[in-house]
């Protein structure tokens, strides 16, 4: 069985940091897209780009949030 990260070692946190980063961008340009291409299909000047990407935004903190922020309340 393995045991926890070393909490000694410099990379310990670094998979963490680029799951976070992944999360974040993925829902930025996944969400961006989609508004873009609704931009394209309807003829508007980027509004929905604009707004596909906050949701994006506001999506991927939400998901960082559920993985990484929560306090698990079964532990204590």
């Amino acid at each position: 069985m393995a045991a926890g990260p070393d909490r000694t070692d410099a990379w310990s946190g670094v998979g963490a940091g680029w799951a976070v980063t992944a999360t974040l961008l993925a829902g930025i340009l996944a969400w961006g897209g989609l508004g873009y291409l609704l931009d394209r299909l309807i003829g508007a000047s980027r509004i929905f780009t604009a707004i596909g990407i906050v949701i994006g935004a506001g999506g991927g903190i939400y998901l960082v949030y559920l993985r990484y922020g929560r306090v698990d309340d079964s532990k204590k």
